[in-house]
């Protein structure tokens, strides 16, 4: 189909006819102005107030062109090279998960829990890093704080490296495989004086393979499998390492929080009573209503 002229409007029934089959009108048209965003420098609120202008042509071709990627199913985010995490973009490629609403809720509880505790020397880190959302908008709200984040993905730090220069924060980024044998020793080294953590988070690997038949396409094929899944034979295998590495890497009185599968939250929330290390262990249920989150305090 060609677009019948330069205007905003033509160019979105061009969306609408190439993409039809791939998203509903509420999230084709919602694409459509992610794409204005960030190619036009339009508001929201500009996408329709301009909807009858003009573009100039290369413009046109900027937007024409992320069409026929998103007509092959690649996520917006990835056909732009950036995607909005709280209150930050972030660059993004296909080496890291694009930032989920459910971390942007997990980043939202630490920040509040912060808020009601004393002001202090804080050391965060972050297993699992991807791009870097987690640690970068922690050390953007809490400049004071030594931040971390590790990854088994050579290629997705070099993406929150980026991330870190693009928003002019110090993040201390590093490859550990956190399910190797070397893995508590690599970690010790990683902040000033060897001393234990403030605050773990992880937002690991906690799909189980067999859920994959139940996703979308465009996950499957455009998104890190590494960063997704894990074996069905132990789902919360990362999880039970990292709630072991607690007891030598978590500072008294600190905090571990987890994004989960909640498939699988009960059986982390277990694991975690089982140690012996925390005051408590809470389960933290989503917008949607489910366990999504766990918050353990160390004793």
């Amino acid at each position: 189909m060609k677009i019948a002229s330069n205007k905003l409007s033509h160019l979105y029934t061009y969306y609408k006819t190439e993409l039809a089959l791939l998203y509903e009108d509420d999230e084709l048209y919602a694409i459509f102005e992610t794409v204005c965003e960030t190619y036009l420098k339009f508001t929201k609120a500009e996408v329709k107030q301009k909807f009858e202008s003009n573009l100039n042509q290369s413009d046109l071709i900027k937007i024409y062109d992320a069409a026929k990627e998103l007509k092959k199913g690649t996520p917006v985010q990835y056909v732009l090279k950036e995607a909005f995490f709280y209150d930050l973009f972030f660059n993004v490629t296909p080496a890291v998960l694009i930032p989920r609403p459910e971390t942007e809720e997990l980043v939202d509880l630490i920040l509040k829990e912060l808020k009601t505790t004393k002001q202090r020397a804080l050391k965060i880190i972050d297993i699992g890093t991807g791009s870097g959302c987690i640690p970068i908008t922690l050390k953007k709200h809490i400049p004071q704080a030594e931040v971390v984040g590790i990854d088994i993905s050579e290629k997705a730090l070099e993406v929150a490296r980026t991330n870190a220069v693009k928003q002019n924060v110090e993040v201390t980024f590093k490859s550990i495989d956190i399910l190797s044998k070397d893995a508590s020793s690599h970690i010790s080294h990683l902040i000033s004086h060897h001393v234990p953590f403030s605050i773990i988070i992880s937002n690991p690997p906690y799909i189980a393979l067999s859920e994959s038949k139940q996703m979308e396409a465009r996950v499957l094929k455009h998104e890190p499998h590494l960063a997704l899944f894990v074996e069905d034979t132990d789902p919360i295998i990362f999880y039970k390492q990292i709630i072991d590495l607690c007891r030598d890497h978590l500072e008294p009185a600190g905090y571990l929080f987890f994004e989960l599968n909640p498939l699988f939250a009960l059986e982390v929330k277990n694991y975690a009573n089982t140690v012996n290390l925390f005051n408590f262990t809470e389960l933290i249920v989503d917008m949607s209503g489910k366990n999504r989150f766990l918050k353990a305090q160390k004793k």
